[in-house]
This record gives structure tokens, sequence and C-alpha cells, in this order.
């Protein structure tokens, strides 16, 4: 972070936010070697990779994870994704409610299959956080999937039983352990042209976001 960043962000009020949630492990400055990115085109994403990269660990059944998702993320899709400036990426990261597991194994088994259809169940789950339970989730997914999506639901929740994509499930959790991220979701590491920026945690604004990035300079 340049100096003219550093006074921008303190002037607002935003460094003390974003310095507090930063770990030894983000001494590791490049996209390319930070161990929270650690194989990160194969991520799911939205957007290039390049200029900006958002990349957040979420847990499908945290509800700060919700907040961010719908309070943030519309706004990261407008002025980031979609206006060409670089890709937010996801990482699940199953640690809140114990649904989130199989949750997050039936996410990585529907990605295995159809990345926008992976999105959709990502978006339902979010929609639907309350209706869900470690009884019923699997069941309800595999209803959405094949209902809203071309994909066959049952397929997916018989993977997600069988943890037929586990090793796509452990690598996220393995790279936020890697990382220090802790467990306070979701965890949103911001990267700018290739170097590391800074970390968050919770649901934080896309105004917070837009500064670290420098999209507030002028």
């Amino acid at each position: 972070m340049n100096r003219r960043r550093f006074l921008t962000l303190s002037g607002v009020g935003v460094v003390g936010a974003v310095a507090g949630c930063s770990s030894e492990a983000d001494s590791a400055e490049s996209v390319d070697s930070h161990p929270a990115a650690a194989d990160l085109d194969a991520q799911p994403r939205r957007g290039e990779l390049g200029g900006h990269v958002i990349l957040a660990f979420e847990d499908p059944s945290c509800p700060t994870c919700r907040r961010f998702h719908e309070d943030t993320l519309p706004d990261i899709r407008k002025n980031i994704v979609d206006a060409g400036k670089g890709a937010y990426v996801v990482r699940t990261y199953p640690v809140i409610y114990p649904w989130g597991e199989p949750a997050t194994q039936a996410l990585e088994s529907t990605f295995a299959r159809d990345s926008e259809a992976y999105w959709s169940l990502f978006d339902h789950y979010f929609a639907e956080q309350s209706s869900f339970d470690p009884d019923n989730v699997l069941d309800r997914t595999a209803t959405f999937l094949t209902e809203e999506t071309a994909v066959d639901g049952e397929a997916v929740a018989r993977d997600a039983r069988e943890r037929t994509h586990d090793d796509a499930v452990q690598a996220d959790i393995q790279a936020a352990e890697d990382a220090g991220l802790g467990e306070t979701t979701p965890i949103i590491l911001l990267f700018e042209d290739g170097e590391f920026v800074t970390k968050v945690n919770g649901s934080v604004s896309y105004d917070l976001i837009a500064e670290a990035l420098g999209e507030r300079d002028g």
C-alpha cells in the first residue's frame, strides 16, 4: 500500500479496521505466493484475474457471509467485475454451522459439473439460509438443482454424501489454515495488480473495499 493510499484510508477511518484484521501470513505480498491464493485460477470466480482481485473465504451457513453477499457483493459485481476491473473469487470455508460442511461438499460437486449452477446454488444457500439443517440440506440441494439448473441434483447429493470432491474442499480449508486466517467469516483478501493489499473480516462495505483498492483515489 503506497503512502498516499495509506493517508487516504487513515483520513476516512478505514485503516484501523483493515490493519486490525491482518495476520503474519500476509507478509507474502504476491498473489502468486500468498498461501490463501494457492491454485487461485482453479477456484470459482466472477470476472478475470488481474487488476483487482477480491478473494473471499465464505461459509454458506454463516449469517454474516449472507449479509456480505446481499449488501456488498452487488456493488463488487457492478463496479469491479462487470466494469472489467478484476475478479471476485470464492473459497468455501465451512467453519460456522454444521450444515455448511455438506453444503460445501455439494458446492464443489456442482462446480465440477457446471460453474453457473454453482453460483445459482451458492446464491440459494444464502437466500434460504434459515431453512437448512444437517439433515435436510442435501435433499433440498438436490431438489433445487434439478428444478432450477441443468445439473442432476441427485447425482450432486450422492457425490456430496460420498465426499467425491473432498480434495477441493480440503484445499480451501488448507489454504485458510496456511494463511492463518482464523475462523471469523467472511474473510476477504484484496489484491491489486498481483500484489497483496490487505485482509478484512466481516460484512464490510463496498466503500471500504473500494478505498483499499484505490477505487476512491482521484
